[in-house]
């Protein structure tokens, strides 16, 4: 039975990370960007109830945070830079942000 959890737990991480939502663009030097740009989760891990997303542009972002069996646990449209994360019980969890159709994904440790 424990294979078979950890065989889960390890596609739903790997489906996450291959599933994004972007769209390829490409820079002045002609080299592809698929991700958000100077994309930054702070702290992590989190112990104090707040997270901190930042970017280079700023812009507004779809926040969702998955358990690690891949439920959603929380969904968010964050306008500044802070989300209250303080009804998130300790573990590890899956962070996807969408900005300006690109898509990240990150692990989040909350202690």
């Amino acid at each position: 039975m424990g294979k078979k959890i950890t065989f889960f737990i390890l596609f739903v991480v790997s489906a996450f990370l291959h599933t994004s939502n972007a769209q390829s663009t490409f820079d002045k030097n002609n080299q592809t960007i698929s991700s958000i740009e100077d994309l930054s989760i702070y702290p992590n891990p989190t112990s104090n109830g707040k997270l901190f997303i930042v970017s280079k542009n700023d812009f507004t972002k779809q926040v969702a945070i998955f358990n690690v069996l891949g439920k959603e646990i929380l969904s968010i449209t964050l306008y500044g830079k802070e989300l209250n994360i303080s009804k998130l019980k300790p573990g590890v969890y899956v962070i996807k942000v969408t900005e300006n159709g690109f898509s990240a994904t990150r692990k989040l440790i909350v202690k």
